[in-house]
């Protein structure tokens, strides 16, 4: 095993998730948020960082607001949602792995590149399990 996937052995997906939206662009911001969201209904997201993603999502209706309103929320914030993700739909996240693999924005991140190999290595355990 690599030092830095060693190290990812550490950290938690959601936290590689919150690393990599501290770092992304507004319109990447918004993409994450948009995968994470998506298993979850407004009651679950009521439950997540103090209901600040069930305002989110009403605000927007159906739809999910523009991207600037995404940046109000901060790692942590992302880190709970992607957590709960995790636990209601791993393949939400796991897709996060092709997001990030077609983001010619965050190719340049290294939390990136740490989520992705994690979620790729993941995928391959599962698959072979």
């Amino acid at each position: 095993m690599t030092a830095p996937l060693a190290q990812a052995d550490e950290l938690t997906v959601p936290e590689l998730v919150g690393a990599v939206y501290a770092e992304a662009p507004p319109a990447e911001r918004q993409r994450l948020l948009d995968q994470l969201m998506r298993p979850l209904g407004l009651l679950s997201l009521a439950g997540i960082a103090g209901g600040v993603f069930a305002g989110f999502r009403l605000r927007a209706g159906a739809a999910l607001p523009a991207f600037d309103d995404a940046l109000p929320f901060g790692p942590a914030d992302v880190v709970a949602l992607a957590d709960h993700a995790q636990q209601v739909s791993i393949e939400s996240v796991d897709a996060l792995a092709q997001m990030l693999s077609g983001s010619p924005l965050l190719s340049t991140s290294a939390a990136a590149a740490l989520l992705l190999a994690v979620l790729v290595r993941r995928a391959a355990r599962r698959g072979g399990a």
